[in-house]
């Protein structure tokens, strides 16, 4: 069972370096603003974020507060703090699958199209399931994920007191890369009409493959970007050639970021193709299968 772990995971490995040469002989590039724009939009909610906490320090817990009014007010800037902090820090990803969910459906359906010669005949109505399915399926692994994140937490603040030095809390990222993989994997499986169940059967039958796509979408997403840096020529007369430097790195680091999701949809789809040969999905038609059907339909038409 650990050796075919190991041959998923290194499956889910390989493709996104297919996913790179795929993305670049196809010039998929127009793609990758639409994740860029929202990747700059939650580093900007982020800054502004961590801009307003920094204005008060919780550290010093309410010593400040002279009435009950600004007690609540304490409290509540406090739980707010935590909990966008969290959603954005912790579930970043997970706003990003739900956002780009039809352009993530729209993308694999292109790259199983040009890779097995077959597509899915359009049908708005399957189309508006398909990313409400997208959507249904982060949010129950957000829900899971941070389920046993509590519960990993709890285990690991009571055995060793400091959660990050427990052995066990790394166990929230290998959790963390299963479901991001999951959600990714979730699209073509959808299009092999896998109802959810059959969905989760089969991901948990395959680990190392959701792990491996999800543990790099996961790396390239959280790469350190500092969009102030990246902006800042303030010192570009004194010191050209360091900021020039320093927003190229920066700017790097934002396009592996941005590229991200595309790669991780690409490559679960190129996986996906090796695991299962999605070629053989009878709900796919190819295009002489296409022009048969016209013909009948043409045919038909003139027997009437």
């Amino acid at each position: 069972m650990i050796n075919e772990f190991w041959s998923q995971f290194k499956l889910g490995l390989l493709s996104y370096g297919k996913a790179f040469t795929y993305l670049k002989e196809k010039r998929m590039y127009w793609y990758l603003p639409i994740p860029a724009l929202l990747m700059l939009l939650i580093y900007y909610i982020g800054s502004q974020i961590s801009a307003w906490k920094a204005s008060w320090d919780p550290q010093l817990g309410c010593l400040e507060c002279s009435s009950m009014n600004d007690t609540i007010w304490f409290l509540l800037k406090m739980l707010i703090s935590i909990t966008l902090g969290l959603v954005l820090m912790k579930f970043a990803k997970y706003i990003v699958v739900i956002v780009l969910s039809p352009m993530f459906s729209i993308i694999s359906q292109q790259v199983e199209k040009k890779i097995t010669g077959k597509k899915y005949p359009f049908d708005l109505q399957q189309t508006i399931h398909d990313v409400k399915r997208g959507i249904r399926i982060a949010l129950r692994n957000l829900m899971w994920e941070y389920i046993f994140f509590l519960i990993i937490l709890l285990v690991a603040v009571l055995g060793w007191g400091e959660p990050t030095k427990s052995p066990v809390f790394y166990l929230t990222f290998l959790i963390g890369f299963f479901y991001y993989g999951f959600s990714f994997i979730d699209y073509i499986n959808e299009r092999r009409r896998l109802n959810i169940d059959e969905s989760i059967v089969f991901m948990r039958n395959n680990r190392g493959l959701a792990v491996a796509i999800g543990m790099v979408y996961s790396l390239l997403i959280l790469v350190p970007v500092d969009l102030a840096l990246m902006l800042d020529y303030s010192d570009f007369v004194d010191k050209p050639l360091l900021v020039l430097s320093q927003s190229l790195i920066q700017f790097s680091l934002w396009l592996m970021a941005s590229s991200a999701p595309i790669l991780a949809i690409i490559a679960a789809t190129l996986a996906m193709h090796e695991k299962v040969d999605l070629s053989t999905n009878v709900w796919s038609i190819s295009e002489e299968q296409k022009e048969n059907n016209n013909d009948m339909v043409v045919n038909s038409s003139e027997i009437d």
